[in-house]
């Protein structure tokens, strides 16, 4: 078996993350982010679906990661990115973190919403 290095290009894969902070690209981000492949932002959270919508008509999916654990997202946030356009996948943030990386390999029209694990 032959194994290749994934290359990313003009992205950052998600390199890590822990209590209250991801790495994207060898860069630190503390608290709740969005990612993208051409950028990293703060997110305001479960409150926050005026920037998931800002950027919605740029994606197919957005992985919403919701932290340690899976749980459900409030209705508020949901119905207005739903509305409009991207799927949504919601997942705990450390599987989002690994779907978001696998998707950017391929190019697609992805982000990552993504509380911290701690």
């Amino acid at each position: 078996m032959q194994l290749e290095e994934v290359q990313f290009p003009d992205a950052a894969p998600i390199d890590g993350y822990g209590p209250g902070f991801f790495r994207v690209g060898g860069t630190l981000h503390e608290g709740a982010i969005l990612v993208m492949p051409g950028s990293v932002r703060p997110w305001g959270g479960f409150e926050d679906s005026a920037t998931l919508v800002a950027v919605a008509a740029e994606l197919d999916v957005l992985f919403l990661g919701t932290g340690a654990e899976i749980c459900h997202i409030p209705r508020a946030l949901r119905d207005p990115v739903e509305d409009a356009g991207p799927g949504i996948e919601i997942m705990a943030s450390p599987a989002a973190c690994r779907s978001y990386n696998v998707l950017l390999a391929e190019g697609r029209r992805i982000a990552a919403a993504l509380l911290p694990v701690g």
